[in-house]
């Protein structure tokens, strides 16, 4: 039985990609647990099947073995406990509803009075920055402002876990550093928890408790390292500590080690 605590349980999780030129094997063994409320970041070398694991995890895709449990039971489609935010916010958000619009919708397949959906939506734009933004239409808003209305849907549709795919990857820096501030905080302030998968070392190490570095395909977790860096964190004073260096320098060693072959898998995923 799984400890209380778990909130995400993967085990053995295979995917094959079947095709007439031959199957590919995408991922080969992956196993990891996630308690609930936890910062979890996957990164790993181009290619190592980041998008696959995460639908997989979402319901979006059918492991071809394997289990994911959410709360102890599997994950067999597309879990109400979940939310996911996409790189291309862009494709995500609907541009003929406004910003309100757009939060507003999910809710409406959940049982709730317009009073109840009305307080989630104000909330949610609220805690992302964009009260001012309610009326507005997704093309009047910046790259940034847009997935921030992407954020603000899935914080208001208030799920259990909240799983990002490479969110910030087409963002400018500076953006992407308050977008980075942005989860944190939710994180913090609301105790969701986060599954986020970037291409981004540093990303990864600033931003979570814990970070899986996966090897190339066929995929398996060839680390599972906790961040120790203090709980409060920001962009000048946390970058700047010769801890976060160590992390990072790390997990960018695994990640060449990974690429050249070099890491050797664990029994159970050969």
């Amino acid at each position: 039985m799984p400890d209380r605590s778990t909130l995400l349980r993967v085990e053995h999780l295979r995917k094959v990609y079947e095709s007439p030129t031959g199957d590919v094997e995408a991922i080969g063994d992956i196993s990891f647990t996630m308690d609930a409320g936890e910062l979890v970041c996957i990164v790993g070398p181009s290619g190592c099947g980041k998008t696959t694991l995460l639908k997989c995890l979402a319901g979006l895709l059918r492991p071809t073995s394997g289990v994911v449990e959410m709360d102890g039971a599997p994950v067999t489609g597309p879990s109400p406990a979940m939310a996911v935010v996409f790189q291309e916010y862009g494709r995500s958000l609907y541009p003929w509803l406004t910003v309100r619009g757009n939060v507003e919708l999910p809710l409406r397949h959940k049982q709730l009075t317009r009073a109840a959906r009305n307080k989630l939506v104000v909330d949610a734009l609220e805690a992302v920055g964009l009260a001012h933004a309610a009326r507005s239409h997704p093309w009047q808003l910046s790259g940034g402002m847009q997935q921030r209305v992407a954020i603000a849907r899935a914080v208001a549709y208030q799920p259990d876990i909240l799983i990002m795919d490479e969110p910030f990857a087409a963002v400018d820096a500076q953006t992407r550093a308050d977008l980075e501030d942005l989860v944190r905080e939710l994180h913090a302030s609301r105790t969701i928890s986060v599954v986020f998968v970037t291409h981004d070392i540093d990303e990864s190490v600033y931003l979570g408790q814990r970070v899986l570095v996966l090897s190339t395909s066929p995929t398996w977790v060839q680390e599972d390292l906790a961040i120790d860096l203090p709980p409060e964190r920001d962009q000048i004073t946390t970058r700047a500590l010769p801890r976060f260096t160590e992390l990072r320098t790390h997990v960018y060693d695994q990640i060449q080690r990974a690429k050249r072959g070099q890491a050797v898998a664990p029994r159970s995923a050969r």
